[in-house]
């Protein structure tokens, strides 16, 4: 509560020290008709805002006392909440008869008066709306319910039944809360039965992911913040000599890389098309419109298959200019955009002498859906032996592009046109994940085909399909992107950190966040906070680490995979899953800033899914996944690896 009641006293003060002004100033001006009501008005609302101010002020006095995981020094924080509360009736009640007051025909006083007490009943009523939101979004419906997700039927003393239909009934609940939420922010698209399934697997998700902790987003952000600043301490080591050498590659294996890279500088392109102009827009934010406007006025091609919505030809005429092709080289291009439906386009690349797909990435509240849609399904294809699990969603949205492509007969139009073009799948994000499984499903009828998936999520593939794709798939992941190492496992992981640190560090909550965001916006060096870790035995570890007594009661999984350091023991909750093909990362190396830009030297190297298997935290975290920040650090990669030719 500390920082958010700190802003709010802020602005409830300025708003107490204007109204005390306007009482000051035209005190001897309440002698018209009905000033009377109003002088009393704008006393009893001084008093009142006093009262509230006085009331937040404690709150912070106390919420500051404590850390995250000794909640004994705010035992007296509900009190105060409840007081609070109860402010919120004598406002809501004041807020009311100052607006009939105001709008009261008898009132007959000085015109600048009015006006200024009428702001004051607007502002009123501004805060009184906005706080009623806050609670909406932020209030737990299921509150002490939590505490049931995890009990022992045996310390309850309830028959097993009891036992298990209240669990049911509370994990329904909780189902429930989460399907609300999503369906509130999803409420501008149109919903329809697929909706619903995915907003239910969706739900279920969250549900089981947040089941076991009884943190708030700022305890996440105070434990984002330590685990940051952690990991640059790590960083700062120096590395062993034997984890050098391990990334001195051959000269061969450097020769394959450098094609692969100069190949995905390239294909990278396409991949950033086929996000059509909010990307041109981006990008190029002085120049895109007046292109694209020029673009609009032309004719559509009738020699290329387009469906879907494009207004005024804005997404044909960004793809082109990004491309660089013809309007004859588009053999189809789909703009339709549905849950687990997403748009691609087919094209020949006269450079390269291939078919190209490109998939879209996110870029519609449908396309998070399906991101979302996180369940595993097995992917069963005639003539594989390497069958496995695969992400739902996308699995999905690659069955979709599957049955476009093979059954509307788009592939064999383009090998018509050029029979001896090979076939090359691309995509960025999702489209990376999507063009992935898609060339899976796509193996067998070309045998010759390429995927480049360009920073695909990291839960993706089994083990087996994984590897199976390492023949004709490379991923290329830039610097710390954070959704190349996402999956449930590694979420998992990061939710054990988070709970570890968080609970362990001896300082206030707003003492990290305030030194985090420092450390995040003007740098510096790692702070190296006290925490309960230091000199604790073995046995004190395992006992659980928050102090909020129904988490200490009711032991959840994530405690209970902290009791062992290596977690491997455990059967995983999640089955892991990996990226797709052989990997290329590429890191920053080195960056010089200017003025008004900033000049980084990449790297590349092979790399295997093991390094992704944790989440790291960092600024760049992002940005690492922006299309253009991947198309900025293949290109330079690529002009460097031509001019050394050239050299």
């Amino acid at each position: 509560f500390s920082l958010p009641t700190v802003t709010f006293i802020i602005l409830l003060s300025c708003r107490w020290i204007g109204i005390l002004a306007l009482y000051t100033v035209h005190k001897g001006q309440f002698n018209c008709p009905g000033g009377g009501l109003l002088h009393s008005y704008l006393l009893v609302l001084l008093i009142l805002l006093a009262s509230i101010i006085c009331a937040l002020s404690a709150l912070v006095y106390i919420s500051m006392q404590g850390t995250i995981s000794n909640p004994g020094p705010r035992k007296s924080l509900p009190k105060l909440l409840y007081t609070r509360l109860l402010l919120y009736l004598p406002e809501f009640i004041w807020a009311v008869v100052g607006a009939v007051w105001v709008s009261d025909s008898s009132v007959h006083c000085e015109k600048t008066v009015i006006n200024v007490i009428i702001g004051t009943v607007i502002a009123s009523w501004v805060i009184i709306i906005f706080t009623i939101i806050g609670i909406v979004i932020v209030f737990d419906p299921l509150g002490g319910r939590k505490t049931f997700y995890f009990t022992d039927g045996v310390n309850r003393n309830l028959e097993s039944s009891q036992s298990g239909q209240l669990l049911y009934n509370v994990k329904s609940t909780a189902t429930r809360v989460w399907e609300k939420r999503i369906r509130l922010l999803c409420c501008c698209i149109v919903q329809n039965d697929d909706h619903r399934v995915a907003f239910t697997s969706i739900a279920e998700l969250f549900r089981n992911y947040f089941s076991d902790t009884d943190l708030v987003p700022s305890d996440i952000a105070a434990g984002l913040t330590l685990l940051h600043q952690e990991q640059d301490k790590m960083e700062s080591c120096p590395k062993d000599p034997e984890e050098v050498l391990c990334h001195s590659p051959s000269s061969l294996v450097t020769d394959d890389l450098d094609i692969e890279v100069e190949n995905a500088a390239h294909y990278m392109l396409f991949a950033a098309a086929a996000y059509g102009w909010p990307y041109y827009i981006y990008t190029n934010p002085f120049t895109a419109l007046c292109k694209l406007s020029g673009d609009c006025c032309r004719n559509r091609p009738t020699d290329s298959d387009i469906t879907g919505s494009d207004r005024h030809n804005f997404h044909f005429g960004a793809i082109l200019n990004i491309t660089g092709l013809q309007y004859r080289d588009f053999i189809h291009i789909s703009f339709h955009n549905k849950i687990y439906e997403i748009p691609f386009f087919v094209a020949l690349d006269h450079k390269k002498e291939a078919i190209v797909v490109a998939v879209r990435g996110t870029l519609s509240f449908e396309d998070i859906l399906t991101d979302l849609s996180a369940d595993c399904e097995d992917l069963t294809l005639e003539d594989v032996l390497e069958n496995g699990f695969v992400h739902k969603g996308i699995t999905q949205a690659a069955n979709y592009i599957y049955r476009k492509l093979i059954n509307d007969g788009i592939l064999n139009q383009a090998f018509t046109i050029a029979p001896e073009y090979k076939l090359v799948i691309v995509g960025h994000s999702l489209g990376g994940g999507t063009a992935s499984i898609l060339a899976i499903m796509l193996r067998n009828s070309f045998p010759t085909l390429k995927c480049y998936a360009f920073s695909p999520p990291g839960g993706l593939l089994s083990k087996s399909l994984a590897d199976y794709t390492k023949r004709f798939i490379v991923s290329v992941i830039v610097g710390k992107d954070f959704v190349a190492r996402l999956s449930m496992p590694n979420m998992e992981d990061l939710k054990r950190r988070i709970v570890r640190i968080v609970a362990n560090c001896n300082r206030p909550k707003y003492q990290i966040l305030l030194r985090g965001c420092w450390y995040e916006v003007f740098g510096g060096d790692p702070d190296d906070f006290p925490t309960e870790l230091d000199g604790r035995n073995q046995d004190a570890l395992t006992q659980p680490l928050l102090a909020e007594e129904s988490l200490m009661v009711h032991r959840s999984p994530s405690y209970n995979a902290l009791e062992d350091e290596s977690h491997l023991n455990s059967p995983p909750q999640y089955p892991h899953l990996y990226l797709p093909g052989k990997i290329i990362h590429v890191v920053e190396e080195s960056s010089s800033r200017r003025l008004c830009s900033s000049d980084i030297k990449y790297t590349a190297r092979w790399s295997n899914e093991t390094v992704f298997s944790s989440i790291l935290i960092s600024p760049k975290m992002i940005t690492d996944h922006m299309p253009d920040v991947v198309l900025k650090a293949l290109n330079s990669l690529s002009q460097e690896h031509g001019s050394c030719i050239s050299c």
